[in-house]
């Protein structure tokens, strides 16, 4: 892998991701549409300290336009794509479900149609926990996950299926990333996280949907971003898990460390709990260790403390950011 294609540059995995894959000395092209779906100016945040790695060539674009992403195929050479471009989000994707088919399902459709126009053999692609609904955890690959109960997963599990058409007719080799409850710094403002440490720094009420027992393999993003690039040697077509991998971690336990961590207390006012949401997420990852000889190193406590850590020293950027 020495050429290599990433979308979603500027959002908070892809970020991490072109950070690790400038510091492995990777040939990288970048691009992003700077959606307005959380503030831009954490995404800019964010490409500042790509570019100040490395001056790659960065294009500002939509994977949903045919016509400009074709523009990239042309005036480069890839041996792989990693397609971190999607809207993420279970509950916005309910409001407007629209945006999500069309980025998530026709933008990897682009991806895999150029692909094959220019001769690409590898496309990792982002997928999500979520499609893990209903069933008992730990969740692992080989369950069926039929039963989306939003538009978000859906329309994830749509890319999945495109992804594995391609794959069938043309023998591209795809690796299928269901990441589970990413977090870290820079992180997405409508995550619980980010949210809870501006709220509880604010003196704010932190508003949880539930009582908070319901608990999340949280999954530190050097880790994702890590395994997110050794997913790339896959052959074949393979879906893998990347979680944390051990006891899920309540919200309350969340909020406990953010607490410690800022030395303020949390003013919380619970709320009914939302039907899209689920109750606990829990991932296998030995298909992980096994394949990518991967495993998660950040603990929950040390990557809320790096969390907290950032927001701080980012505060001037982080108080004027909508939640």
């Amino acid at each position: 892998m020495t050429n290599v294609l990433l979308t979603g540059a500027a959002g908070f995995i892809g970020s991490k991701t072109a950070e690790l894959l400038i510091n492995d000395g990777v040939n990288l092209v970048a691009c992003d549409n700077f959606n307005d779906y959380y503030d831009v100016r954490l995404k800019e945040h964010r490409v500042q300290h790509i570019k100040s790695l490395a001056d790659i060539p960065f294009y500002n674009i939509d994977i949903e336009n045919y016509s400009d992403l074709s523009k990239v195929f042309e005036n480069h050479k890839f041996d792989s794509i990693i397609n971190l471009a999607a809207r993420a989000g279970v509950r916005y994707s309910i409001e407007n479900p629209f945006v999500y088919a069309t980025t998530n399902i026709i933008g990897t459709l682009n991806l895999l149609e150029l692909m094959h126009k220019h001769n690409v053999g590898q496309i990792t692609l982002a997928s999500s926990s979520s499609l893990y609904a209903g069933e008992e955890t730990p969740f692992n690959e080989e369950m069926p996950v039929n039963n989306p109960i939003s538009q978000y997963a859906a329309t994830k599990k749509s890319a999945e299926m495109l992804c594995y058409s391609y794959h069938h007719l043309y023998n591209f080799n795809t690796a299928i990333l269901r990441y589970f409850t990413v977090y870290g710094p820079a992180g997405r403002p409508d995550m619980s996280y980010f949210r809870f440490i501006k709220w509880i720094d604010e003196g704010k009420t932190v508003e949880i949907f539930g009582d908070g027992t319901q608990s999340r393999d949280f999954t530190f993003v050097d880790d994702i971003a890590r395994g997110t690039i050794l997913s790339t040697n896959v052959k074949g077509y393979e879906i893998i898990n990347l979680g944390g991998g051990k006891t899920p971690v309540t919200i309350n336990y969340m909020i406990e460390l953010i607490e410690k961590y800022l030395g303020k207390n949390a003013n919380i006012s619970y709320k009914p709990f939302h039907s899209a949401d689920m109750k606990e997420t829990g991932a296998d990852i030995s298909k992980a260790e096994k394949l990518l000889d991967w495993q998660p190193y950040t603990s929950i406590e040390d990557g809320l403390r790096i969390s907290v850590d950032w927001y701080l020293k980012n505060k001037d950027l982080v108080k004027n950011i909508i939640l």
